[in-house]
């Protein structure tokens, strides 16, 4: 599809089977980032398999966050299996003083909270 940017929103299902408790409904977590300007398309994933997903965009490029537990390497079989040539990075910790994960955001969100009652 180019050199359009496509985001995948994590389901709530997703989210629960993986031990994280979202602050925002998966509609909500949608609108959010596709609101970015850097993303052309922001869609929601298929619930049970991600592969579903991965058919349907047919992506050049799949992009994983430094804590994502998949194994690079299993996606680019399964993606060739599939007749998709395509290439996993796995994007580095961003490295700052600030928050760098959507944990640290909530644990900053219930300190202020905490703090002003």
């Amino acid at each position: 599809m180019g050199d359009e940017l496509f985001v995948v929103v994590a389901r709530d299902s997703t989210a629960a089977k993986n031990g994280k408790s979202p602050i925002f409904s998966e509609g909500t977590r949608l609108q959010l980032v596709s609101e970015l300007r850097v993303v052309d398309h922001a869609i929601l994933g298929h619930e049970g398999d991600i592969f579903q997903t991965v058919s349907d965009v047919r992506p050049d490029v799949i992009t994983l966050g430094f804590d994502q537990k998949f194994n690079t390497d299993a996606i680019v079989k399964r993606c060739d299996e599939m007749g998709l040539n395509v290439r996993v990075e796995r994007v580095s910790r961003f490295e700052s003083d600030s928050i760098q994960s959507s944990s640290q955001i909530r644990r900053k969100l219930l300190e202020e909270i905490e703090n002003r009652l």
